[in-house]
C-alpha cells in the first residue's frame, strides 16, 4: 500500500528514448527532428559524422539514425569509431541513404547487419524501425 505522501507514478506516462540523427542536410535533419519529437523521441542532431562522434562521446543514446555519405567524417567511419568507444551501440544504428547502390556502402550496409532505409523513404517507416528496435 502505497504512503499517502508518495508521488506515485502515473501509468499513461511517457517514457523518452534519446535518439542522435546525423544527417548532413540541415533541412531533412530539421525536419526529422520535429517528426521524432512528436513521436515521443527526444532527438539530438548532428551535421556530420565528426560532430556526431563528439555527441556520442558525452553522452548516452538509444539509437542513431545515420546518413552514410557526409563530409568530415561518413557514415560508415563515425560507426566504427563510435562502436569502438561504445560498442552498445553496435546494434542501435539506423543508416539512411540514397547510395545503397555505390559497392562500398553497399557492402558497409549489409556487414553490419544494421537496419537501413534508401531515401527518400517513408517518414513512418523509419518511426516503425525505431520503435521495434528500442520496444
Amino acid at each position: 500500500m502505497p504512503h499517502p505522501d508518495m508521488a506515485e507514478r502515473p501509468s499513461n506516462s511517457f517514457e523518452f528514448k534519446a535518439v542522435l540523427l546525423v544527417d548532413d542536410d540541415k533541412q531533412l535533419a530539421g525536419a526529422l527532428q520535429w517528426i521524432l519529437a512528436d513521436q515521443n523521441f527526444m532527438v539530438d542532431v548532428a551535421n556530420d559524422g565528426a560532430e556526431a562522434l563528439l555527441k556520442v562521446k558525452a553522452n548516452e543514446y538509444d539509437a542513431i539514425v545515420c546518413d552514410v555519405m557526409m563530409p568530415a567524417l561518413r557514415g560508415d567511419e563515425f560507426y566504427l569509431q563510435a562502436t569502438d568507444g561504445r560498442p552498445q551501440l553496435s546494434d542501435r544504428f539506423i543508416f539512411i541513404t540514397g547510395y545503397a547502390a555505390d559497392p562500398k556502402v553497399n557492402v558497409f550496409l549489409t556487414t553490419t547487419g544494421c537496419k537501413y532505409l534508401l531515401k527518400p523513404f517513408p517518414v513512418q517507416t523509419l518511426i516503425d524501425c525505431l520503435k521495434q528496435m528500442l520496444a
